[in-house]
């Protein structure tokens, strides 16, 4: 099972980034567009794995609370085009520990250094990103997701196999 571990972007999000991949169409860029049940932050990938349950186990002791989650500017690595997050230290710091929890596991995950974003386009066809802003849509993350990642017809097809939920400032799920 190829196997990931991200966050799930808000309704206001995903209509702020399908918003600018539309406008990014109409201004004639075109390319694998990211569809709208797709939009995620990967916190790691994990690649092909056979036991979703052991990654489960293995994140199972990371707490962390609701994190706020704020869409930045436009960005890419070559033909990949993304949307940024702000930067913020609680995000960095809970990537930080789901990773740790990982390898404490044996459990193999791509090693890149975190750079958050969201990939909107893969394939683009022009060089540069036209001038688009970004609403500075947020959000609170409250779910990591573990998603499984299938080739369909049309695309990639993710389907949601664990949740880990945030603690409230009481020390409940939220």
């Amino acid at each position: 099972m190829r196997l990931f571990l991200a966050i799930p972007m808000s309704q206001d999000i995903r209509n702020c980034l399908i918003a600018c991949q539309n406008e990014l169409f109409n201004r004639g860029i075109r390319g694998n567009f990211s569809s709208e049940e797709n939009l995620h932050l990967t916190l790691a990938f994990i690649g092909e794995y056979p036991d979703p349950d052991a990654v489960m186990d293995a994140i199972s002791s990371v707490t962390f609370f609701p994190i706020p989650i704020s869409l930045d500017s436009l960005g890419s690595f070559g033909n990949l085009w993304w949307a940024g997050i702000s930067g913020s230290s609680a995000l960095d710091a809970v990537c930080r520990r789901i990773r740790r929890a990982l390898a404490q596991n044996d459990i193999p995950f791509d090693q890149k250094r975190f750079s958050p974003h969201i990939t909107i386009l893969r394939k683009a066809s022009a060089d540069k990103i036209p001038p688009i802003s970004l609403e500075p849509v947020s959000m609170m993350a409250d779910r990591i997701m573990l998603y499984r990642s299938d080739r369909g017809k049309s695309g990639m097809v993710y389907s949601t196999i664990g949740c880990l939920k945030a603690k409230s400032k009481d020390g409940v799920d939220a």
